[in-house]
């Protein structure tokens, strides 16, 4: 569900809108004038709320059994019969991501637009703590709050409702929006906070922006690099855990979840969707695919690309690509070293 600090429901909406707007027929014996109140994730669905389930290698059936919510969007063909929660009113799509995303712009038009009362300085309604103090050229939207002692560099701009804790450091030319900060956070000069992630619905007419609904928070004590992006979540949360240590250049997408005291060094690509547990690192110029999952204490090698929906355990190494555990990984570039080392026969070049 969309934070109101950051996005205006225009809703709520009918049923019958609701579809006319996705393009979705409306399923007979249905209520069209039942009321769709906003938008959530299968997981975070009331009564009022409609969602989607996709289906694919990573949708989980037993969160389309268990949903609280009162409308979903779901595929006209699947490979397996869907079981669905009594009383969910199930809208079957051709195109599940192009209906929710017709949905979401229905809801929230100005979901992508940055709105500001005043071009410059600080909104009459935001709420400043005492002791902060703000570079040259600094823009603070309205309802953004900044705690005690917080310091903000040139250029910055602080989005509409973001909350940022006390004693943090924001360096020059930063944006950050729909955003919580907690305390003690240090983010370096030019890092992009809670811009929409890289989702789109894509068909044979071409691809179809998804509205990101969701937040970022980033926990107490974190540290961000120079120039680094961190997307908000599609509905939910991107979460950066307490402690975690972030380098220069590191791409974190949407609804990806880093625990406590994670480092993940420079140039480091971070999909969507990917858990991280706790005190993981990750080594420079890796690449998680998207919902990747890796365990606590593991740590992934430099250059290492692990595929998408893979799982591996905490407590452990792990390198290559595709990702392995590190002696597996180390065995292997022996034996290709060795056969490159011996000696080519007569006649073969």
């Amino acid at each position: 569900m969309a934070d109101p600090r950051f996005y205006d429901n225009r809703g709520p909406f009918t049923l019958a809108e609701v579809c006319r707007a996705a393009g979705a027929a409306l399923p007979a014996e249905v209520d069209g004038g039942a009321k769709v109140h906003d938008l959530a994730s299968l997981t975070g669905a009331g009564p009022g709320h409609l969602t989607f389930y996709a289906g694919g290698a990573f949708a989980h059936l037993t969160d389309l059994a268990e949903t609280a919510a009162g409308f979903c969007f779901v595929p006209q063909k699947t490979a397996r019969p869907l079981q669905t929660r009594a009383g969910l009113i199930a809208v079957p799509a051709a195109s599940v991501q192009h209906a929710f995303a017709a949905a979401a712009l229905l809801f929230y038009p100005e979901s992508s637009l940055v709105a500001w009362t005043q071009q410059t300085a600080v909104d009459p309604t935001a709420v400043i703590g005492t002791g902060v103090l703000f570079g040259p050229g600094v823009v603070v939207g309205p309802g953004a709050e900044i705690g005690d002692g917080t310091r903000i560099g040139p250029n910055t701009v602080i989005g509409r409702g973001v909350a940022i804790g006390r004693a943090c450091e924001i360096g020059s030319n930063c944006t950050l929006s729909n955003a919580y900060l907690g305390d003690e956070v240090v983010i370096l000069p030019g890092a992009q906070i809670g811009q929409p992630g890289f989702g789109f619905a894509s068909g044979s007419a071409g691809h179809v922006k998804i509205p990101q609904l969701g937040r970022v928070i980033i926990q107490d004590r974190v540290e961000i690099g120079a120039c680094t992006t961190i997307d908000r979540g599609a509905l939910g949360d991107t979460v950066i855990g307490e402690g975690s240590k972030i380098d220069n250049l590191v791409q974190v997408g949407h609804n990806v979840h880093l625990g406590r005291h994670d480092i993940v060094v420079g140039q480091v690509g971070i999909s969507g969707s990917c858990v991280l547990g706790d005190f993981v690192i990750v080594g420079g110029q890796a690449g998680l695919g998207d919902h990747t999952r890796i365990g606590n204490g593991a740590r992934i090698a430099a250059r290492s690309a692990t595929p998408p929906g893979s799982d591996y355990p905490g407590g452990a190494d792990y390198g290559g690509a595709p990702t392995k555990p590190v002696r597996e990984w180390i065995r292997e570039m022996h034996v290709l070293t060795n056969l490159a080392k011996k000696p080519k026969r007569d006649g073969h070049g």
